[in-house]
């Protein structure tokens, strides 16, 4: 492996999903118990398939009733405005005080096409450059206002430098946008960007955009080769690869037994299913499957989908991160308050703000 960062801090997540459930104060008991594990961040998975809430709404909802833990909405690029998309994810990183994220994922039906009517499904390929050209020009919209243009001057009655607002002028396939932003520059700078890389669509845009890349993986040396893939294509793309993420996404159904994993889910799991791959026994093997996979920077860390949302995720934290912690492999504390300090990650400079500070000084 080519990195030593997923050896010095191990990296936590889970999803809080519940089919079809409309009880906002549900969501908020599961984030809640995640961030007593101290997890880095919770998924709130939603697409235009199947009914239910709209995500970035329940995590708005649920970010005044937490305080640390990151929430990172699914938000489908695709049949939507992308000006609109950023500023309700600037908007979540502001109400949560700095902890949002958003995890990018396309729209590929000709069903979900029909739901809007603007235009036919599109191949894979083609989604994934888009929702690639919507993680750019969100960023630059978020940039579009420096980090002091807000001025708020009573005396003068002036609210905004209007120097230090910019229009991003962003001309893409399907879309273009001019800006500036209606939002402020979040607190984060950018919110945390996640993609699901899987399936090979998705992995130049999650190497060139994402912060933080999930990976759906049965094996070790499946994890281990995807990472070392998205770490070799970030470094060609000018990144530094130690600025990414790379976490193995695993259902976990922790009722089959306190402490031994079903047959082959221990060790050598996970086991293929037809909801990914499944890690299925007690909390105590599946700390250790997490412990031998991180420590040989195979990942830098795991997203953990609860098979049966409360039971597991009451063991995940209470047990198998309790383990953990004990061992002193997972944090006990927040040592800061946004998802990008959880994570280990810069917040990103302006990327107008210094060469307006550059002509000014020519001038």
């Amino acid at each position: 492996m080519t990195s030593t960062h997923g050896r010095g801090l191990l990296h936590l997540a889970a999803a809080v999903d519940r089919q079809g459930l409309f009880d906002a104060d549900l969501y908020v008991e599961s984030a809640r118990l995640a961030e007593r594990g101290g997890l880095d961040f919770v998924t709130l998975g939603d697409s235009f398939t199947r009914p239910g809430p709209d995500a970035l709404g329940v995590l708005a909802r649920v970010a005044p009733a937490t305080s640390r833990i990151g929430l990172v909405p699914t938000v489908t690029t695709t049949h939507t405005e992308p000006f609109h998309v950023q500023a309700a994810v600037a908007s979540l990183d502001w109400v949560s005080g700095g902890r949002a994220g958003w995890q990018l994922d396309v729209s590929a039906t000709e069903a979900e096409a029909r739901l809007f009517g603007r235009r036919r499904a599109e191949p894979g390929d083609a989604l994934w450059r888009e929702a690639g050209e919507v993680a750019d020009v969100a960023a630059r919209l978020w940039d579009s206002w420096e980090d002091d243009a807000e001025i708020r001057d009573v005396a003068t009655g002036r609210f905004i430098d209007r120097d230090k607002l910019h229009h991003v002028d962003f001309q893409g396939v399907n879309f273009s946008v001019k800006g500036p932003s209606t939002v402020p520059r979040p607190p984060q700078g950018h919110p945390v960007r996640v993609v699901d890389a899987t399936e090979g669509q998705a992995r130049q845009t999650a190497a060139r955009y994402a912060d933080v890349v999930l990976v759906r993986a049965v094996s070790a040396a499946q994890a281990g080769a995807v990472r070392d893939e998205l770490r070799v294509a970030a470094k060609d793309l000018g990144r530094d690869p130690d600025g990414l993420r790379v976490l193995a996404s695993l259902v976990v159904d922790l009722g089959g037994g306190e402490y031994a994993a079903a047959p082959g889910h221990g060790g050598g799991g996970p086991r293929p299913s037809v909801h990914g791959p499944l890690y299925r026994g007690g909390p105590v093997d599946l700390a250790e499957l997490i412990t031998a996979w991180h420590t040989s920077g195979i990942v830098d860390g795991f997203h953990l989908v609860p098979a049966e949302p409360r039971r597991d995720l009451e063991r995940l934290v209470n047990g198998t991160v309790a383990l953990l912690q004990h061992r002193s492999l997972f944090r006990t504390f927040y040592p800061g308050r946004t998802l990008r300090e959880h994570l280990g990650l810069a917040r990103p400079v302006n990327q107008y703000a210094g060469s307006v500070v550059a002509a000014r000084g020519a001038s």
